[in-house]
């Protein structure tokens, strides 16, 4: 299992908007530039880029998804209490 792992996401207010961004993301859009476009965090700026962390670091419903998923994979639409991610899981270790 990993311990830690490297992610960036996008945040935006409705589930409605992040299947939309997912739908893109699938059909070859880089997930860095709608993240610039669209993210309402600020790692938007980054193209989303959240770097490493660890268990604990964040909410538990964003670290279920970025821990239980596969490096290269787009999670979500998850929901937290900051609104609807998506969730690129760059690398695991």
């Amino acid at each position: 299992m990993a311990a830690k792992v490297n992610a960036a996401h996008i945040l935006v207010e409705t589930e409605k908007k992040a299947k939309e961004l997912k739908e893109r993301i699938n059909g070859g859009e880089q997930f860095a530039d709608l993240a610039k476009k669209y993210s309402s965090c600020p790692s938007g700026k980054k193209g989303g880029d959240l770097g490493w962390f660890g268990r604990g670091d964040m909410v538990p419903e964003f670290e279920k998804a970025a821990f239980g998923g596969n490096a290269g994979e787009v999670a979500g639409p998850i929901r937290t209490s900051f609104g609807w991610h998506l969730i690129l899981i760059k690398e695991q270790k």
